[in-house]
């Protein structure tokens, strides 16, 4: 008996026809990746909620920018105290299968999004722990905004 064939990939590892970058859920907003240091820069400088395990800096778009309004933007940064290039890539790993599970649910359409990881406690604190922090400071940063 033969074993069924795998299927096709194209050459960036995924599906023929299949989008990259941007994510859709059913029940949430379209999630893109923010790519540009002026994006970065302009979250930076603005609201700022921090946690044990990462800082999430969060700001609304501006009327004027060119992107979908409907659309959420969310970037992942982690600085050399973080650790070696290892710990920065599973610091940044951890961070954005944090951001798959919770900005669905919590994050607001035309906000751009950071989350920042923390030496020694976004690689190796609690995964839980972590989602409901992170549910907790988008609560307060969208408190603070209304």
């Amino acid at each position: 008996m033969k074993p069924p064939e795998a299927p096709a990939t194209g050459p960036e590892g995924r599906e023929p026809g299949s989008a990259p970058a941007v994510s859709v859920c059913a029940n949430g907003p379209l999630i893109e990746t923010l790519q540009n240091r002026p994006d970065f820069l302009r979250a930076a400088s603005a609201r700022r909620q921090g946690t044990p395990a990462f800082l999430l800096q969060a700001r609304r778009r501006g009327e004027g920018e060119i992107t979908n309004p409907a659309l959420v933007r969310v970037g992942f940064t982690c600085s050399k105290k973080v650790g070696n290039a290892v710990a920065r890539n599973r610091a940044k790993r951890r961070l954005r299968a944090l951001a798959r599970a919770v900005l669905p649910l919590g994050a607001m359409p035309g906000w751009d999004y950071v989350l920042v990881g923390r030496a020694d406690a976004t690689a190796t604190r609690d995964f839980a722990a972590m989602k409901a922090e992170l549910a907790r400071a988008l609560a307060q940063i969208h408190g603070a905004a209304r």
